[in-house]
């Protein structure tokens, strides 16, 4: 940093861009690898193993499991801390107390940069080193895979074993009703007489009082002539 001031230091250092940060994230390499690489530090990254030089884990040594770019700090495996509520999480140290004793070369870009200005013998150390580690880590990867299949099918055959056995498929349960229907005989159906009803002749209600006659009564024409007299 080109200022003096520790508030404008402290402000580059929080608003930096991450490849800056990145570079900062560096630690110290032991004596034998100083001399192997002829370089004082080199950025930390995941899988390079590391001693702790200072704090309360001073001489723990152990591979880094995970790089905090942001918050500029590294976790080691091994190294926890106990949180209030009883669960352990990873501690968090920061790079410059830690001394790198293994670099992890199975990045080709990491061993381009290391092989700067080295001679042809160290180069070649350098690859059959990072090959010998390449061929670990693809043994690991399968160890892991390999645990992850067994681990699923224990768990497939618990679910299997709680599982009431009295219960069928539901494949064989239609192959035995299919069966079931075959062999049963047929029930014989009887035809049904119709039944005789006998028909109901409705009567007419009968009026309480008699319907008058409409009919007129025609005037009887007398036969007496006039002037006659009794």
């Amino acid at each position: 940093m080109i200022s003096k001031n520790p508030r404008k230091q402290r402000k580059k250092m929080f608003n930096a861009p991450l490849h800056m940060k990145r570079k900062w994230i560096s630690a110290h390499l032991e004596e034998n690898l100083l001399l192997k690489y002829d370089k004082r530090a080199v950025p930390a990254i995941k899988g390079d193993t590391v001693r702790v030089m200072r704090g309360s884990f001073r001489g723990h040594e152990d591979k880094i499991v995970k790089v905090n770019v942001k918050k500029r700090f590294i976790e080691i495996e091994g190294i926890t801390m106990s949180k209030a509520d009883g669960n352990k999480i990873a501690k968090p140290i920061h790079s410059s107390n830690v001394i790198i004793t293994k670099l992890n070369l199975t990045d080709k870009w990491r061993r381009k940069k290391l092989e700067r200005g080295l001679s042809e013998d160290t180069k070649k150390e350098i690859e059959a080193e990072a090959k010998e580690q390449i061929k670990i880590a693809e043994e690991e990867r399968k160890k892991e895979e390999e645990a992850k299949v067994l681990e699923e099918k224990e768990e497939t055959i618990e679910e299997e074993a709680e599982e009431p056995k009295d219960k069928e498929k539901p494949e064989e349960k239609k192959q035995e009703s299919k069966v079931e229907k075959k062999s049963a005989p047929k029930p014989e159906i009887k035809k049904e007489e119709p039944k005789k009803t006998a028909k109901t002749v409705k009567k007419a209600p009968e009026s309480k009082s008699p319907k008058k006659s409409t009919a007129k009564k025609t005037p009887v024409k007398s036969t007496k002539k006039k002037g006659e007299t009794k």
